[in-house]
């Protein structure tokens, strides 16, 4: 008899979990969904709202991909777990026995209970269901207010002045998402923003949401004692690990589903990826949850092999990420924080609207993380200066393989060589 394999979530986790399973051994795999029954790029949201895609074109596979490869999706509501009886109750198909359960739940948007937060006209953006709600919820807006500054704000905001929406973008902090950009990246990103209109505040938080007779949004009154006039409110103040039903199954949760570095949780046959897990014990250096897209689908590839056969812990190498701002596109790899640390030394130099960052080990000049805007880096070359421990003289030199922006564009290595060998920091 074969293994059952069941996987609750359908994002970039669950299913490749469920395709690299699928290479490894003939499981019955079955992988459970209630907010779409196929697989889809997430990031691709904001396009299909902007008419640039339409839902089937965010789709990375064909529909007859999965009967082919013999995994069976179902679009059902996972109630709760029977972990003695090994498994799960579902909404409408009734009982799913497993032998091997994977959770791949992922995350939900946080509200942190403003009053008027559940009126009409104020919602979150991370699901299919609230791309939906948008679509009915901007008939007819002027104005709206996106509240938290981070990357799901800045798309909302892009999304929204798409359908010419006046937007005013409130962020609580001094600086734009300076939990993890140096004052000098969020300076330049403060500035993309208000280039294209977005009436940013910093340092201002939402008090309450006001109704109209309607129950609908008709305005919001914020931290610094200002009401405002809008029609919509997004709230985009990050999102939380999805525990509840780990949580109601008696597994160890924490802020997420606690797993060892094998991704199991305290049930031997339960194991969980992606967003909604917490290590119980953090690589050096790595957040005890990372909600990255390329931590889950590794996080999934090393629960594969040792679900058949090959036990494999997790090793996510050199943290990196990327990101666009409006026009501006962002990368980090390594470790650039956004205050420097003990024996940490840096150099920047930024022209306009690029930039780079370099930090480094002050005493052994070991390069330990970079940071670029409006620049291409190439992820391989990046990745291998910082894991075999180059010095900051050497990526300077060698700076020129690592850019691959478009043909054209003007280089600045040689700029950026000259800016270094003076140590200062340009600002033009």
């Amino acid at each position: 008899m074969h293994t059952h394999t069941v996987i609750v979530g359908n994002g970039i986790s669950g299913i490749t979990a469920a395709r690299e399973i699928r290479k490894r051994s003939d499981n019955r795999i079955t992988v459970i969904s209630e907010e779409s029954p196929y697989f889809f790029s997430r990031p691709a949201l904001m396009y299909i709202f902007m008419g640039h895609m339409k839902v089937e074109h965010t789709y990375p596979y064909e529909k007859f991909f999965w009967k082919k490869n013999r995994i069976e999706l179902l679009e059902d509501k996972v109630e709760s777990i029977d972990k003695d009886a090994r498994k799960l109750i579902l909404s409408r198909s009734g009982p799913l026995s497993y032998d091997q359960l994977i959770l791949a739940t992922g995350s939900r948007s946080n509200r942190f209970n403003w009053p008027g937060q559940d009126l009409k006209g104020v919602q979150t953006f991370y699901s299919l269901q609230d791309l939906e709600m948008l679509e009915n919820n901007v008939a007819g807006v002027k104005r709206a207010v996106i509240v938290g500054g981070g990357l799901i704000g800045v798309e909302m905001a892009e999304m929204l002045l798409s359908r010419a929406i006046e937007v005013t973008f409130l962020v609580r902090e001094k600086n734009f998402w300076d939990i993890v950009l140096p004052v000098d990246e969020a300076r330049m990103i403060e500035s993309e923003i208000q280039h294209h209109g977005i009436d940013l505040r910093l340092q201002t938080e939402l008090q309450q949401i006001l109704p109209d007779d309607a129950g609908r949004v008709r305005a919001i009154t914020t931290s610094t004692g200002e009401t405002m006039e809008c029609q919509l409110v997004a709230l985009t103040v990050g999102v939380s690990p999805r525990t509840d039903l780990a949580r109601a199954a008696l597994l160890d949760v924490g802020r997420g589903i606690l797993v060892d570095r094998f991704l199991q949780t305290s049930d031997p046959h339960i194991f969980a990826a992606g967003d909604c897990a917490e290590f119980r014990e953090p690589l050096p250096g790595r957040r005890a949850v990372e909600q990255v897209w390329y931590t889950g689908k590794l996080q999934a590839e090393a629960l594969a092999r040792t679900l058949t056969g090959e036990p494999t812990v997790y090793d996510p190498g050199v943290w990196f990420n990327s990101a666009k701002f409006f026009d501006l596109e962002y990368q980090v790899y390594g470790d650039v924080p956004p205050q420097k640390g003990v024996d940490q030394a840096d150099f920047l130099w930024q022209q306009g609207n690029r930039l780079i960052r370099i930090t480094y080990h002050s005493l052994t000049h070991t390069v330990t993380g970079i940071h670029s805007i409006g620049m291409r880096l190439r992820q391989e070359i990046c990745v291998s200066w910082i894991k075999e421990g180059r010095s900051v003289d050497f990526v300077i030199e060698n700076l020129p393989a690592a850019l691959f922006d478009p043909e054209f564009y003007n280089n600045p290595a040689g700029d950026i060589a000259r800016s270094f060998r003076h140590r200062e920091v340009i600002h033009v």
